[in-house]
């Protein structure tokens, strides 16, 4: 095994994705801002479903758990970046460098499944309104959302063992801001083709399934709303359609550029840009698409406040 030549002393160096430059430093802090953002945006929408009882139905429990793993996923990658780019260090040990690995696989790899469960939801809302109670009872809806978090993690831990099983004798340094495990492949010595194919057949499973789901839930929507009478229902639904399908686009579109691809294909720039998409952008935007734009969101947030200032009083 490879870990019998590797120990957990033994350090990569992230070269990251900003230097000392004017515009970069400038990026460096929006970068910080969008951060800021996504860690207020998602750690307040968990804490106001959690609150407010009015919200705990399905739907917002399950925008409860699409929160949660943002606010992970941006705490996986952003702290550590930000970290090596302000104390000058670029080094990160192979523990720090597998847990990033496990953390944000899995994330990345349950909020796949979740957006697909979510997608049905809807479906069930609005096609078959009469049922949703019966199809989404909340032991059905948490046995949903158990095994989105189940699966990705399954993921993660597969490609842990999977990256840090190979050895890694030359240049420990990795071009991206975070352990990307694509990136760190490129550093083994040992041939990695046989488990480049077993991510190919991953990726089919995790990105391309759950994505046909999707699409299918809201064309059969689309075609619900189309017949409804109602030009206000017509776009209201449509304007929460698109909004969330332009995000499931660039979400699963990053995936599939980042994963499907074989290592020699790899452009250490695309991918640190691609990975600024999924791992910092989508984060901050998944609140803004999927809640804080949500008039019972609105409510909540504006009944919490309203206790806050009586409290104070």
């Amino acid at each position: 095994m490879a870990w019998e030549n590797q120990t957990f002393n033994s350090d990569f160096i992230l070269l990251g994705i900003f230097n000392h430059s004017p515009t970069h430093t400038f990026l460096f802090f929006l970068v910080l801002a969008i951060f800021s953002v996504a860690f207020m945006g998602n750690s307040a929408m968990v804490l106001l479903i959690y609150l407010d009882t009015q919200l705990h139905t399905p739907m917002y429990f399950l925008l409860s758990q699409l929160s949660l793993m943002d606010f992970m996923l941006i705490c996986t990658t952003v702290p550590k970046m930000a970290f090596n780019y302000l104390s000058g260090s670029k080094f990160i040990s192979m523990a720090g460098c597998a847990t990033q690995i496990f953390f944000y696989t899995s994330l990345l790899g349950s909020e796949c499944f979740l957006l697909a469960v979510m997608a049905y939801d809807r479906y069930i809302a609005i096609c078959h309104p009469l049922r949703y109670t019966n199809f989404m009872r909340p032991q059905i809806c948490g046995l949903m959302a158990a095994f989105s978090w189940i699966l990705g993690s399954t993921d993660g831990i597969i490609n842990v063992v999977a990256t840090f099983s190979f050895s890694y004798c030359g240049s420990r340094e990795i071009a991206h801001f975070f352990c990307e495990f694509p990136s760190l492949l490129i550093l083994s010595c040992n041939d990695t083709s046989i488990f480049e194919k077993f991510l190919f057949i991953c990726c089919i499973v995790m990105l391309v399934f759950p994505v046909a789901i999707i699409i299918a839930s809201y064309a059969r929507v689309i075609l619900a709303v189309i017949h409804m009478g109602s030009g206000e229902g017509h776009r209201k639904a449509f304007t929460t359609c698109s909004s969330h399908l332009t995000l499931v686009g660039m979400y699963y579109g990053a995936g599939l550029f980042m994963y499907i691809r074989p290592t020699s294909d790899r452009s250490p720039m695309k991918d640190k840009m691609v990975s600024v998409f999924y791992t910092i952008l989508t984060p901050m935007l998944n609140p803004l698409i999927y809640s804080l734009r949500n008039k019972e969101v609105t409510r909540a947030f504006k009944k919490m406040l309203g206790k806050g200032k009586s409290g104070e009083r």
